[in-house]
Order: C-alpha cells, then sequence, then structure tokens
C-alpha cells in the first residue's frame, strides 16, 4: 500500500498548481475552438504530450513493457483510451456550447460517478459522510441551475445539449479512471500515460485536421500550446501531490477546480472584454458553485475523518 511522504505543504502547492491549471485550461479551450474541431485539439494535445512523456521515458531508459500487459492488459488499455478520447472529444463538443466555468462545474459529477462504480467493481465502502456529501453536491447543482433549471428538464435547446454532452464526457471519464488504476499494477503513472496518450492520439489521426493549426492567430497558436502543455504538466504534478499527500486531500483540494474557473473567467472578462465573456449568472447560482464544491469535498474526506474520529474515539476508550 502507497504511503504518502508527509511532505504535505509540497503536496498542498502541487494540488493547487494542477486545479489552476484545470481552472483555466477551460477558457483557452474556448479560444481555440473558434477555429479548430474538437478532434484537432483533441489530437494536438495528446501527440504533444504523449510525445513529451515518450521522449523522457526513453532518455531515462524507462519505457514500458508491453510484454507484461498481457491479455487482459491489452483490454484494459483499450478500455482506457476509449474513455479518454471519448471524454477530451465530447467535453470540447459541449464547451462550445457552454460557458467556461458551467462546463467546468458539471466536470464534478466526474469524481463521483467513480466513487459509485468503484463500490460495484472494486468493492470499496460507500460512507453515510460520502452520502452527505452527495447530497450538498446535487442540491448545489439545483442551485447553480436555477436560472435554467426548467430550460434543462423541459426542453432540448443548445445549452441542454451542452450540459448532456459534458456529463455523458465526465460518464465516458470513468471507464479511463477504471482502466488507468488497473494498468498501475503494471507500469507507473507516467508510463500509462505514454501510452493511452499516444495510442489516443493514433485513434484520432485519420478524423485530424493539422493544418487547421496555420488558421490560428498567433495567440490562438500560444493558447493551443499552452493547451498541450497544460495535459502534460497539470497531470504530472496531480500524480506528484499524490506521492506527498493523501488522495482525500489532494481530490478535496481539486473541486476547488470550478471556483478557479469563475474567478478566472471574470478576471479575463474585464481584462479582455474583446476574447473573453463573463458569466451569467445570478447571485445564487454563485452559492450553488459553492455548495458544489463543498459537496465535492465533502465526498473527497468524508472516509479519513470519519476513520479519524473512529480512531480517536478508540484512543479516549483506552
Amino acid at each position: 500500500m502507497h504511503i504518502s511522504s508527509g511532505r504535505w505543504v509540497y503536496g498542498f502547492l502541487l494540488t493547487l498548481l494542477a486545479a489552476l491549471l484545470w481552472g483555466i485550461l477551460p477558457i483557452k479551450l474556448k479560444q481555440v475552438l473558434q477555429v479548430m474541431d474538437p478532434i484537432t485539439v483533441t489530437w494536438f494535445r495528446l501527440t504533444v504530450a504523449g510525445g513529451c512523456l515518450f521522449v523522457y521515458l526513453a532518455l531515462t531508459r524507462r519505457l514500458p513493457n508491453l510484454k507484461v500487459l498481457g491479455h487482459k492488459g491489452g483490454w484494459l488499455v483499450g478500455m482506457a483510451v476509449c474513455g479518454l478520447v471519448g471524454n477530451y472529444v465530447l467535453y470540447l463538443v459541449g464547451l462550445k456550447m457552454l460557458s467556461p466555468g458551467t462546463a467546468q462545474l458539471v466536470v464534478q459529477i466526474g469524481p463521483i460517478l467513480l466513487m459509485i462504480a468503484s463500490v460495484f467493481i472494486f468493492k470499496e465502502r460507500f460512507s453515510l459522510g460520502q452520502g452527505v456529501g452527495l447530497v450538498v453536491l446535487i442540491i448545489g447543482f439545483a442551485l447553480f441551475f436555477n436560472q435554467r433549471l426548467m430550460e434543462l428538464l423541459t426542453s432540448l435547446g443548445t445549452y441542454t445539449a451542452g450540459v448532456l454532452t459534458v456529463l455523458l464526457a465526465t460518464s465516458i471519464w470513468v471507464l479511463y479512471a477504471l482502466g488507468q488504476k488497473q494498468l498501475l499494477t503494471v507500469w507507473n503513472s507516467l508510463q500509462v500515460m505514454m501510452v493511452i496518450y499516444l495510442s489516443c492520439a493514433v485513434l484520432l489521426t485519420p478524423w485530424a485536421h493539422p493544418l487547421e493549426a496555420f488558421d490560428l492567430s498567433p495567440l490562438q497558436g500560444w493558447l493551443l500550446l499552452a493547451c498541450c502543455m497544460n495535459t502534460l504538466v497539470a497531470y504530472g504534478a496531480f500524480a506528484e501531490a499524490l506521492a506527498h499527500w493523501e488522495a482525500s486531500r489532494v481530490s478535496a483540494t481539486l473541486a476547488l477546480t470550478p471556483l478557479v474557473t469563475f474567478v478566472a473567467v471574470a478576471l479575463a472578462a474585464w481584462l479582455w472584454p474583446e476574447y473573453v465573456q463573463a458569466e451569467e449568472i445570478n447571485a445564487l447560482g454563485y452559492a450553488g458553485a459553492l455548495v458544489v464544491v463543498l459537496g465535492s469535498a465533502t465526498v473527497a474526506l468524508a472516509p479519513s475523518l470519519l476513520a479519524g474520529l473512529k480512531a480517536r474515539r478508540l484512543r479516549m476508550a483506552s
């Protein structure tokens, strides 16, 4: 069983870096999607990130050994590849129809779905505290969508289609997460990511249009490069944070990502109104976003908090 190094400050800072990078990512993607299609953007991100990992692992002589994968491992790679490709492409399709903040908030459903799937597949426990957090999360979403709740429930307009598309992308991401979790018993995290990224890029190649990059403005070109490096650095920071800090703390801190997006959008809309539009959300909607973050953090922290409380009671009893 993995034990964190105890360097919690370092782990906390790495987690904040990952939250910051993932928080500003949809703002950059939104600009690039004005020119490039979602499949091509995804192809660029995966090719650059996977290529950088390949070079690093080759130079350090740590390329993954495919022989140890076996037949079952091949199916796991296929499941993870399909999950990540579906997630990346569908998320961008949904992002074209939504604001960055809304898209990022819907993504918070992903870890919850992974937790539920882990209960059935890996027989992990589902505590009362996690149930409370899930209820809080649902209440938060109801508050966030208060202005357009009837539209979501009664019609299939652009907004509803965007929410459903991002929700589908988040659901498919669970396949990637489950596949990656099992592959970590064979390879380390960098090896797993390299194989999945490059496999995804190969899968998307027939439908990608790399020459669209020449249609980008200089600013959009730099933003595309930033999106590619974001894929590499954010996941690297996340993986390294897990080595130094408890997974529950990391997950709870990453729940702040939507708030980072809302703040970043507000700041960008103020500084560059010709490029970024402000979020059209009322005060109740912003309160709902805070409640969603609180619910996500509760789900992540509930098991460790209950375990600590139980251990304290045992010490007091003895």
